[in-house]
């Protein structure tokens, strides 16, 4: 690229500078019910530095801090975790709003989430969720523990029927760092009630989860796989026994399959913004327990299967699936290189589409480097968490192509010579549309965002 993406994201002018994406970028927002007309303007404007040293917003936005690590958790369980990271926003009673909110813990972390009596899978897992009841001024009235007892919680995805399914991003099994019981699993979380049963979703794979989106028509689960060496991630469908819905419905079974894309196999090598393969295919997994050998190392018989490094973010729009890889790099073991790939499937067509390239060839900007957590803009266009080098951004992408920053972190977790901002993760909205949630992994905070949406 002729500019470097940190020289144009120098200023707080970055909102401005007019960031087109190559592509059918237009899919993005394809029959999603909560696209909205698109508008003269893109963007809110330069963002606006925060005298607090936290969060840097346009003007005409506001802050409030909800949660922090290490702060006593409301209900007096023990300290709010570490490593905030996939969350999603559920209506409540009286206006409020529920979040679910995902801990990347691992062994080393500093706050654990709490064991509590009833939703915990096993003592020796760090990671979990905890449940957030926010009222329209931003006032916490609950915090507490939803389950506890799992590890290395990355993202997950929202249910029609509203609960949250939080992946375990790990495959360590029991009598490793400490567990003493397998990881790797899916678990159903209730926001509102203590319905949540600590129990893995065994039937949907035991993997390096990252993220899921569910069809609201047939139940069918889209999964991301992260997996951090060759042979990578694969992109999963799972077909559920009881297709109606409900809490405790993926309980029941169902099957687990694996999209072929027959001739490719990996999808770094897919390099044109629209491409559509029209005949993908589905395979059974052989053992989605993943007892002897991991899944990507498993024998899906002839034509092998379709790898893809960094799968990540993943959510349902209109009538598709949408998932991301956040990167390809070929000194790791992927057949080509990419700063983000953004892709499609339709299931009523079969049809997969690479709808966005991001990095060197594809005569596009990126919107800062390695998009991950990813949702709709109830506003039009797109949020992206970015999850890269030097400064850490949410980025916005209106219908128009246009990229703009709608947020950037301020808190410096490195030193005045070198610093370091964490990553953001979780971006969500409210249902009235009023308010943007985001975290910050590191330090672990939890914002609501509030302002004049368009």
């Amino acid at each position: 690229m002729s500019v470097t993406r940190r020289r144009l994201l120098a200023g707080t002018g970055a909102a401005g500078a007019g960031i087109a994406f190559a592509g059918a970028v237009e899919q993005l927002f394809a029959g999603s019910a909560a696209a909205a007309p698109a508008g003269r303007h893109d963007g809110y404007g330069p963002l606006v530095p925060d005298p607090d040293g936290l969060l840097d917003l346009p003007r005409g936005f506001r802050y409030t801090v909800l949660s922090r690590e290490g702060e006593p958790l409301r209900s007096g369980e023990g300290p709010v975790p570490s490593h905030c990271d996939g969350m999603s926003a559920f209506p409540g009673r009286r206006g409020r709003t529920w979040l679910v909110r995902n801990h990347e813990n691992r062994p080393d972390a500093e706050y654990r989430v709490p064991p509590v009596g009833g939703v915990t899978y096993d003592p020796g897992g760090l990671g979990g969720c905890t449940a957030l009841e926010v009222d329209e001024a931003g006032r916490v009235h609950t915090e507490r523990v939803a389950i506890a007892g799992t590890a290395v919680n990355c993202a997950g995805g929202p249910t029609p029927w509203h609960t949250w399914l939080t992946c375990e991003e790990t495959e360590d099994k029991a009598g490793v760092n400490g567990y003493t019981r397998d990881h790797g699993f899916i678990f159903e979380v209730d926001p509102y009630h203590r319905r949540t049963v600590p129990e893995p979703l065994t039937a949907m794979g035991r993997f390096q989860h990252e993220a899921i989106a569910v069809d609201p028509r047939d139940g069918t689960v889209y999964e991301t796989e992260d997996a951090f060496e060759k042979p990578f991630g694969l992109f999963y469908r799972f077909l559920p026994e009881n297709p109606r819905g409900g809490f405790g419905s993926l309980r029941a079974g169902g099957r687990l399959e694996a999209l072929c894309v027959p001739g490719v196999p990996d999808l770094s090598v897919v390099r044109e913004p629209g491409t559509v393969f029209r005949r993908v295919e589905w395979k059974k997994v052989p053992d989605p327990l993943a007892k002897e050998t991991a899944i990507r190392f498993q024998d899906f018989g002839p034509g092998g299967i379709t790898h893809a490094q960094k799968l990540e973010g993943c959510y349902w729009g209109g009538d598709r699936v949408y998932f991301v890889s956040s990167f390809a790099k070929t000194a790791d073991g992927s057949r080509a290189d990419h700063f983000g790939q953004v892709w499609s499937y339709e299931p009523r067509h079969r049809r997969l589409t690479l709808v966005i390239v991001f990095g060197p060839g594809t005569g596009a900007q990126k919107p800062g480097e390695s998009p991950d957590n990813i949702c709709l803009a109830p506003q039009g266009g797109l949020m992206v968490c970015e999850d890269g080098g030097g400064a850490q951004h949410v980025f916005g992408v209106s219908r128009r192509r246009k990229v703009y920053a709608m947020a950037r972190n301020r808190q410096n977790i490195g030193t005045g010579d070198e610093p370091g901002w964490g990553e953001f993760a979780g971006v969500t909205f409210s249902p009235d549309a009023r308010t943007m949630f985001v975290n910050v992994y590191e330090p672990g905070t939890t914002f609501a965002i509030t302002g004049p949406w368009r």
